[in-house]
C-alpha cells in the first residue's frame, strides 16, 4: 500500500512518518506545500492513501486538487475542532486531530483497509468541503488582548505576552515589561484564540510564547523548567506528558 504524508510542520510530518512505520506502513513521500504536492502529482504515480493537513505553507490544500485529479483515499490531519471537521466525515476515510493520538491513527487506518475503496471508485467532492470549512479557516488568532487596569482598559499585544498562568482562580498575562495582568477569562478559553505556533500549554497552569524562552532545564521526573526573559512570579515545569509534545513544537 502506497502511502503520502502532506504537511507543512516537519516535525509533525516525521513524527506522522514514525507512528505509521509502527503500524508496518511506509510513507516514503514527505510534501510540505501546495506548489510542492502539485508538481509531484503531475509526475509520479498517485498513492492509496493520503495523510492531508488543510493548511499547508503556501495556502489551502485544496488548491492541490484544482491543478491536478486525485484518485486517492484520504485521511485529514488538521489542528481544527469538531465544528469543522463535521465536513469530513461525509467527503473522507476519517480524521485525525493533531497532536496525532497514536490509537485514533490505528482506527482510521483500520478502518481505511475495511473500506479501501478502489480509486476509480473515489469522487471526494472538495468544493464542498471548502463551502464548509470557510468560516473556521479563515478566521484569525487573536494579536491583541485587554485587561482591566482601574478603570482604565490596557491593550496587550500578543507578541508582547511572555506566558499565560492561571493564580488563585484567576488567568494572567505577563508581559515582556515584568508586568502581569489579569484577565476576563480562562485558560481553557484562551486555547481557540493563541496562535499554536508561538504558545503553548505546557502544564494545566502555563501558556508559553516561544519568542520569550530564555532557557530550558532537565527538571525532575523526566520534566521540564522553563525561564522566561522576565517572569519570575512561578516556576514552570513542562508536565511530563506534555514533554514529548513540547519537544516536537520547538523543531
Amino acid at each position: 500500500m502506497q502511502t503520502l504524508i502532506i504537511e507543512d510542520e516537519k516535525p509533525s510530518a516525521r513524527r506522522l512518518s514514525r507512528l505509521l512505520q509502527k503500524m508496518g506502513m511506509d510513507a516514503a513521500v514527505l510534501l510540505h506545500s501546495v506548489k510542492e504536492s502539485i508538481e509531484w502529482f503531475q509526475n509520479n504515480d498517485h498513492p492509496d492513501l493520503i495523510f492531508l493537513d488543510i493548511q499547508l505553507s503556501d495556502g489551502l490544500s485544496f488548491e492541490i486538487f484544482e491543478h491536478v485529479k486525485v484518485k486517492s483515499a484520504i485521511i485529514f490531519t488538521t489542528a481544527y475542532d469538531e465544528y469543522a471537521l463535521q465536513a469530513f466525515k461525509l467527503n473522507s476515510i476519517d480524521y485525525l486531530l493533531k497532536p496525532i493520538d497514536e490509537e485514533e491513527l490505528e482506527v482510521a487506518v483500520a478502518k481505511y483497509k475495511t473500506l479501501r475503496p478502489k480509486k476509480e471508485e473515489l469522487t471526494l467532492d472538495f468544493d464542498d468541503i471548502k463551502k464548509l470549512l470557510v468560516n473556521p479557516l479563515e478566521r484569525e488568532f487573536k494579536k491583541r488582548f485587554t485587561a482591566k487596569v482601574g478603570q482604565h482598559l490596557k491593550i496587550l499585544n500578543a507578541e508582547e505576552i511572555e506566558c499565560f498562568y492561571s493564580k488563585n482562580k484567576g488567568t494572567y498575562a505577563a508581559t515582556s515589561d515584568g508586568r502581569n495582568y489579569l484577565l476576563d477569562t480562562t485558560l481553557e478559553n484562551l486555547e481557540e484564540d493563541l496562535e499554536p505556533k508561538d504558545f503553548f500549554r505546557v502544564s494545566r497552569k502555563f501558556y508559553v510564547n516561544i519568542n520569550h524562552i530564555k532557557d530550558i532545564i532537565s527538571y525532575t521526573n523526566s520534566r521540564l523548567k522553563i525561564k522566561l526573559s522576565h517572569f519570575s512570579e512561578q516556576e514552570i515545569i513542562v508536565s511530563r506528558e506534555r514533554v514529548k509534545d513540547f519537544k516536537l513544537w520547538l523543531e
